[in-house]
């Protein structure tokens, strides 16, 4: 039977059948147990994939993690960054998400400061190519960039609340760190303008939030030597050179002088782990060196403490697999925190994300960044330069926050933005400080300044 023809029988099914087939597909999704789970979970998850280009036969990998009381919770999107990596590998498994996996590979314990204390998360393997979400058309991984991904996330979306309509309306949020301060706001700015030419959206999109988020490549190439400089990572000579030779470079295309200097910033820096500049590496991970097709320079695409190893091993199990109703194609390469191929031959890549922030401010979304101030990738002198680069009029002066007492970062409040530092936390802020970072959530859904007691 023709496309057209399903279609159409489709268009003329009664509404409570059609509602039927959409809880049946739901269903199908729900995560009964997943591998080495502890016992009394609380909350329900679902896991599958959802179609964004029929003709290319691109789906998409998601993990959704409800929270206890569902019904009252805001839904969060939670991407990661690389490009090219995995918010299964990353957010979900070692950042915010309800579980950690130990060292076997095998079983799982509570993440008692998971976000799913406050919302309910929804984890997106994106674009295609990355984790479990894969193409059909095998060109897609060569071409993936800024405008595709945002693009398949936005039909993911879409097609999911389809399938999950009770979620329709609800307030909505997208979250993300790393280069997901890329996809974040342009998924946002999307959503806006998608809502904007239709009477009723869905898509009840309130705000965003990223952490350590390449946000500017001149300003994040300025603040990035300044944080190498100012930590003692390395020496005058080659501060000064870095800043002759690549602070006016795109650092998608930078020069082979610019990646010279750059490779003597990595021998001087030794081995330590650039992205937690004060813990303990898992062996060597020191990345700052690279080749010039590296996407940023100072940045490989994979943290690697070594509970990114227990992924690896976790997301390969079969049984893991189908617990998540993933791989159901059979994928030819093993699941994979972060993809090579996509990261390599990424496409398009804006030098700037501030005219995107420009526009949703003045738009009324509510808009937080924070910054763990340990790390050397996306150091919070970037940050702060591009937040400065904004020219933002300040409601609440540069403050110390508290968590019990303590110190926990400092804020400041401006006209349309929040930033917050998280003190001791490395790249993956939740991972280093997971009950700061709870607070810090649990702030931006309420829309609260951070505690300053």
């Amino acid at each position: 039977m023709g496309g057209i023809t399903l279609l159409l029988l489709w268009l003329l099914l009664p509404v409570g059948v059609m509602r039927c087939a959409l809880s049946a597909d739901r269903e199908s999704d729900r995560v009964a147990e997943l591998l080495g789970q502890p016992a009394n979970v609380g909350f329900a998850q679902y896991a599958g994939y959802v179609a964004v280009d029929a003709a290319h036969g691109r789906a998409l990998f998601y993990w959704l993690v409800e929270a206890a009381a569902a019904e009252a919770a805001p839904l969060v999107l939670w991407l990661n960054g690389g490009p090219g990596c995995s918010s299964v590998g990353y957010g979900a498994s070692e950042e915010i998400g309800p579980f950690r996996i130990r060292p076997d590979g095998k079983t799982l314990y509570l993440n008692a400061y998971s976000w799913n204390n406050a919302a309910n998360l929804l984890f997106l393997e994106s674009p295609a190519g990355v984790g479990f979400s894969y193409s059909n058309t095998t060109l897609d991984l060569y071409t993936a960039g800024d405008q595709r991904t945002a693009m398949d996330a936005y039909a993911f979306l879409v097609n999911w609340f389809e399938r999950f309509p009770q979620y329709k309306y609800r307030e909505f949020y997208i979250a993300g760190e790393s280069y997901a301060g890329h996809y974040v706001p342009q998924l946002a700015q999307l959503i806006y303008r998608k809502n904007n030419e239709t009477q009723n959206p869905v898509i009840n999109l309130k705000g965003f939030m990223v952490g350590n988020a390449v946000t500017d490549d001149y300003r994040d190439y300025i603040g990035t030597f300044e944080y190498w400089w100012t930590h003692g990572l390395i020496s005058d000579t080659t501060y000064h050179n870095l800043r002759a030779t690549c602070i006016l470079q795109s650092s998608e295309h930078p020069s082979e002088e610019c990646v010279k200097n750059l490779n003597t910033a990595s021998a001087e820096e030794g081995n330590i782990d650039p992205y937690s500049i004060y813990t303990q590496p898992c062996n060597n991970t020191s990345s700052l060196k690279l080749s010039l097709n590296g996407r940023y320079p100072w940045m490989s695409r994979a943290y690697d403490p070594c509970t990114e190893r227990y992924a690896k091993i976790y997301y390969n199990h079969p049984e893991v697999q189908r617990a998540l109703h993933a791989n159901v194609t059979g994928i030819r390469y093993p699941w994979d925190t972060c993809s090579d191929i996509v990261g390599t031959y990424w496409a398009d890549s804006p030098r700037s994300m501030l005219p995107i922030y420009r526009e949703l401010i003045s738009a009324g979304l509510r808009i937080w960044v924070f910054s763990g101030d340990t790390d050397a990738v996306v150091p919070v002198t970037a940050t702060r330069y591009s937040i400065d680069a904004l020219k933002l009029p300040t409601l609440i002066n540069w403050h110390p926050w508290y968590d019990n007492g303590k110190v926990g970062g400092w804020s400041q409040v401006y006209k349309g933005l929040t930033f917050v530092t998280i003190a001791g936390a490395g790249h993956e802020v939740p991972l280093h400080r997971p009950r700061q970072a709870l607070i810090l959530f649990r702030h931006f859904l309420q829309n609260k300044p951070m505690p300053q007691r």
